[in-house]
């Protein structure tokens, strides 16, 4: 099998990152070793999309290496990162507050599509690679920008890895094993977690999770903060940079917290809210929409929650006492009736009870979900009384009339 080179140019540094194209291919021409390269304006590619400019390089690069070894039917693709870009990966992680698996380094060998990608170079320092170019009378091209401070990995590689390597001139090896380890025991972990968390999830989709506290607060703590982790990047298709351990630290708090309800705000639009004993991950693409039905006489309301509010008369006899029903006197109320969602101040008054009470406290005294209280039905009458919320309370305006044999049944059904 035939060595082929393939390198890309990725337009940041113009005629001077050409240039070192140029220079891979007379190198490789002068040893007769295939080479395929390509140009990509990345920095255009930056200003449309918004990416940051390692995910917009490195997604436009392996797009690359993918189609060379397709062209060649090629399953191995070689890569040149060698010990010293382990220790500066591995130390930025740690730095950024990376968790988990998020704090290993590079893999030697991991999969990529059908074929592998390894990076036999790891075991090295870059000094064993000037070593070798120096012996072989090799001149290799320097990318300017490795030497300017601007870039947090330029710093690391300036000032803390000749520290570690003065305290011990092995530290390179000891990363990489270190990377292993670690790689192994979150890859074993992580699988634990996957079990129970199976059991905890309540709902599941594509841009929403929920999870019943009680349940995720029995796992082993090692797993509960790898289970957020695990559901973090599940919803995240492209992890922002500033999410870290911290916003993790901040559901932990919000799990804790004596209050039964709040909410947190995550990057990229993402909301973790606490309602009870549920937790729930999601995107908010919009808000939830409010609504308003008139009933001017009998009929049937199909509500945008998925349930439905029926209206007909009937006589004492057909009496029920489900809370999901309620009975009022013809002479009681005024049409139309009002079916609408709640309104920020809603009071009612409660059946037995002197005085009202604010909605708002119903919804928290009944438990009631915060996602679904902004969708629950509110019944009022032609004046704006609150006479009904179905499912929940009645108003002081429901009941037997002994003067009348004629009422309004609602029925109220999820």
């Amino acid at each position: 099998m035939l060595l082929v080179v393939a390198h890309v140019d990725h337009m940041f540094r113009g005629q001077e990152s050409y240039e070192d194209a140029i220079f891979v291919q007379k190198f490789c021409k002068q040893n007769n070793v295939p080479f395929e390269m390509t140009q990509v304006n990345v920095p255009e590619i930056i200003e449309l999309t918004g990416k940051s400019s390692q995910i917009a390089a490195r997604d436009v690069r392996y797009e690359f290496f993918l189609k060379i070894m397709e062209k060649y039917q090629y399953p191995f693709l070689a890569l040149a990162h060698h010990g010293d870009d382990q220790m500066e990966t591995m130390l930025m992680r740690v730095t950024r507050g990376s968790t988990g698996l998020a704090r290993a380094g590079i893999p030697f060998i991991r999969p990529f599509y059908s074929g592998t990608i390894f990076r036999p170079f790891l075991g090295l320092e870059r000094a064993d690679i000037e070593d070798y170019c120096q012996r072989h009378h090799l001149s290799p091209r320097i990318d300017p920008s490795n030497e300017k401070g601007i870039y947090s990995r330029n710093r690391f590689r300036k000032e803390v890895i000749p520290f570690l390597k003065k305290e011990n001139p092995h530290v390179h090896e000891h990363f990489q094993r270190f990377n292993e380890e670690l790689t192994n025991d979150e890859i074993f972990l992580q699988e634990l977690t996957i079990q129970q968390l199976n059991t905890v999830m309540t709902k599941k989709e594509e841009c929403k999770i929920t999870i019943d506290i009680h349940r995720f607060l029995e796992m082993p703590l090692p797993l509960q903060r790898r289970g957020i982790q695990l559901i973090l990047n599940y919803l995240y298709k492209e992890k922002p940079t500033s999410l870290s351990a911290v916003h993790i630290d901040q559901v932990f708090l919000l799990i804790q917290h004596p209050r039964p309800s709040g909410q947190l705000d995550f990057p990229n639009g993402l909301k973790v809210i606490r309602s009870y004993y549920s937790l729930t991950f999601q995107f908010q693409t919009n808000e939830t929409p409010s609504y308003h039905f008139e009933l001017k006489e009998p009929g049937v309301i199909n509500l945008p929650n998925g349930g439905e509010i029926n209206c007909r008369y009937v006589t004492e006899e057909t009496l029920d006492a489900d809370v999901n029903t309620a009975l009022f006197s013809v002479g009681r109320i005024k049409w139309p009736i009002i079916i609408r969602s709640r309104k920020i101040g809603d009071r009612m008054t409660i059946k037995g009870m002197n005085g009202s009470k604010k909605l708002k406290s119903i919804f928290i005294d009944q438990k009631v979900p915060m996602r679904e209280r902004n969708m629950w039905p509110v019944l009022t009458d032609k004046e704006g009384n609150i006479i009904w919320l179905p499912g929940l309370k009645k108003s002081s305006f429901e009941g037997i009339d002994c003067h009348t044999k004629q009422y309004i049944l609602f029925t109220y059904q999820k």
